[in-house]
């Protein structure tokens, strides 16, 4: 599967990591697609298809932790990474037990997401 047809969706409320996020990603060819929150995720019609999925856990309203659990109940399969600015040992280990391929503690490096990214698009082949 190459980069390009392979789609990273980000679900953070703040537009400044969105817009830099996409930049980023379009840069390394992905397709890239922002969301505020999780209700708008939900409402799109990208909840039911695959890709990677980047979820900021402190959402407004469904955090990204239970907007995860909503997808994986509908048996939708994204790859996902979480992340966070505010760091929390039972955050990790969720993240860990549900199968997230990456937890990253913002701010993070861009290597350290294409890194992650990289790892999920090859689980997707």
């Amino acid at each position: 599967m190459s980069q390009r047809a392979f789609a990273v969706y980000v679900v953070d409320d703040d537009e400044s990591i969105r817009r830099a996020l996409k930049r980023l990603l379009r840069s390394a060819g992905y397709q890239a697609l922002t969301f505020e929150s999780a209700e708008e995720f939900l409402d799109s019609a990208y909840c039911s298809a695959g890709g990677c999925l980047i979820l900021d856990i402190c959402l407004p309203g469904m955090t990204g932790l239970e907007l995860h659990g909503k997808l994986v109940s509908r048996g939708a399969t994204h790859t996902v990474i979480f992340m966070t600015a505010h760091d929390n040992p039972q955050w990790r280990e969720t993240a860990k037990e549900v199968g997230a391929i990456a937890y990253l503690r913002k701010p993070f490096g861009d290597q350290s997401l294409l890194d992650a990214i990289r790892f999920a698009c090859e689980k997707e082949l």
